[in-house]
């Protein structure tokens, strides 16, 4: 486990003169939540602290409310025994991401939000991060055979990405093995075609002392060369494309809209398949050269 940090969660109102809007009230400890989503590095404007009296606020509600950092606003909540306001300074502008979050986030200390929301010294909500994402699932589990509480792991919450990435890889998977199959017949018929048309210059070799595993070897080396080559340069379109991507196609915030990266070990990894690949289509001609 890699970080918990404890929240206060709730409904309220953001005030500001005539204007307010309805918004999702945060209390979290900042250097816990940190740890746990990052907040600092979503950061857009001002810098992020959650001292008393403080709060950080999405940048689409900021709009909304024509509020900038060290602005302050009134924040409104509504209990059984009444309303409770407070009021705040914007320390910061955030981007969550999504639009629809940006427009109703406000994340207050969280002793203030326990105020606001009548819930001193409880939490509504912990959150978990793990080292390892792919092993929430067992966690949630085991915390739900050991506590009575609703634990939900982030693939039972986002259980329709879930599925989605699922099809994705699925169909990602299928589109690689008929591109691979492809281009191993590809090379094969290339490789066909040359033994069909040098039947004469293998015949010299013959002739001159060269055996038929001499020859064979000739047409594998051929093929391994050609999967080397085209792994090569494969690797340098693929990294020149990624690079165009990451600097002219970018979101409205001016960033990339994806982080894409090429580790080395993937890049060994596909080469060497695709070598491996052009050794396997070079068989065709070598049984050829049997017959």
């Amino acid at each position: 486990m890699a970080g918990v940090s404890p929240m206060v969660s709730g409904s309220g109102l953001a005030l500001r003169g005539e204007a307010s809007q309805a918004i999702a009230l945060m209390g979290v400890e900042l250097d816990r939540y940190d740890r746990v989503v990052g907040l600092r590095s979503k950061v857009v404007s001002g810098s992020a602290r959650l001292a008393p009296g403080e709060a950080v606020i999405g940048r689409e509600l900021a709009q909304d409310l024509g509020v900038r950092v060290g602005d302050r606003l009134t924040v409104q909540t509504g209990s059984v025994s009444g309303s409770v306001s407070d009021s705040v300074r914007v320390t910061a502008l955030v981007d969550l991401g999504v639009k629809d979050l940006n427009r109703r986030t406000v994340i207050v200390p969280l002793r203030a939000a326990q105020s606001l929301l009548a819930l001193p010294g409880g939490a509504t909500q912990l959150d978990l991060t793990l080292k390892d994402v792919w092993v929430a699932q067992a966690l949630a589990r085991e915390l739900q055979s050991q506590f009575p509480y609703k634990i939900e792991s982030w693939q039972e919450s986002n259980a329709q990405l879930v599925s989605a990435l699922n099809a994705q890889s699925v169909s990602t998977s299928i589109i690689r093995g008929v591109v691979l199959a492809v281009v191993v017949l590809g090379i094969a018929s290339v490789l066909v075609v040359s033994v069909v048309q040098k039947g004469r210059e293998i015949g010299i070799l013959r002739a001159m002392g060269a055996t038929r595993g001499q020859v064979l070897r000739v047409f594998l080396v051929q093929g391994a060369v050609v999967g080397a080559l085209g792994s090569v340069l494969g690797l340098l379109l693929a990294v020149a494309l990624i690079w165009v991507f990451t600097h002219f196609v970018r979101g409205s915030d001016g960033l990339p809209l994806f982080s894409i990266a090429l580790p080395l070990p993937m890049a060994l990894q596909i080469a060497l398949i695709a070598s491996v690949c052009g050794v396997l289509a070079a068989v065709a001609p070598a049984q050829a050269i049997r017959m």
